[in-house]
């Protein structure tokens, strides 16, 4: 049995879990989520945990178990706690400003770059350097803290860009005129 799967997901006390055949709704006090299970994998709600079984032990089957444990216990927990992913600007001149929905860079290039925030996101600039996406989808705020990342990645010979905090970069010798 898949360990991942097997374990229960322990649900806050203010966690609303509806259950319609195979669409799972999650609501809390963050926002609300939807998860469609496999076919099949059920999903069940014991008392203050929800359990995820599996019908019978087919690969597939096992894979799919723990995959939709984890993204219903990732559900649960951005609906509760939410999901924050950091980023820093590194190079001289770099910069990051808010301006109501949208956030503009400045990144080396022609021009200022302007980032449109989608629904559900929240983006937070300090010290004009550092960025903190929040949200309470972990696949959002993942893909939006990545299309940020991509619009100046890390460079490996002079360490410039946008990365995540705590991000190891090794830095590479240039060349060498011999």
């Amino acid at each position: 049995m898949s360990r991942i799967g097997r374990m229960p997901i322990e649900l806050d006390a203010a966690v609303k879990i509806k259950i319609d055949g195979s669409t799972v709704n999650v609501e809390g006090p963050k926002g609300k989520l939807q998860h469609t299970v496999p076919d099949g994998i059920t999903v069940a709600q014991e008392e203050k945990q929800l359990v995820v079984r599996r019908a019978d032990d087919s690969k597939t089957q096992r894979a799919l178990h723990g995959l939709s444990r984890a993204l219903l216990a990732n559900a649960v927990n951005g609906v509760t706690k939410g999901f924050v992913k950091d980023l820093e600007i590194h190079g001289v001149g770099y910069r990051a400003e808010l301006a109501g929905k949208v956030v503009k860079f400045s990144l080396g290039f022609s021009h200022p770059i302007v980032f449109p925030i989608p629904d559900g996101i929240a983006v937070a600039v300090e010290k004009n350097t550092k960025l903190s996406v929040s949200g309470y989808d972990r696949q959002q705020v993942g893909q939006v803290a990545a299309e940020i990342r991509s619009l100046r990645p890390p460079d490996v010979y002079k360490l410039k860009g946008i990365r995540y905090t705590g991000e190891q970069l090794r830095k590479k010798a240039g060349k060498t005129g011999a």
